[in-house]
């Protein structure tokens, strides 16, 4: 494994945690008043198309799908809170 790829997996597992304090502060409160649906549909939309992307590169980009894939998952996590909690 090369420095690049070694940068690439740290920076897409720091940018995966983004969303990780709002959806354990939403799962801890259970509640999602003050949380913007329309931001995590268009955030879980922008995830999808970076998946495809990466899916797309060849050879595939498993950075950019695995990020986004985390990053996704907790897109999905926050939109279900939102509609449960609110």
């Amino acid at each position: 494994m090369t420095f690049a790829d070694i940068l690439g997996y740290s920076a897409g597992f720091v940018t995966s945690l983004t969303f990780l304090p709002q959806v354990i502060k939403t799962w801890k409160d259970k509640s999602a008043r003050d949380i913007s649906l329309l931001m995590f549909i268009i955030a879980a939309v922008n995830e999808v198309m970076w998946i495809g992307y990466g899916v797309l590169l060849s050879p595939a980009n498993w950075v950019i799908i695995l990020t986004n894939l985390l990053v996704l998952s907790m897109s999905l996590t926050m939109i279900v809170l939102k509609l449960r909690y609110t």
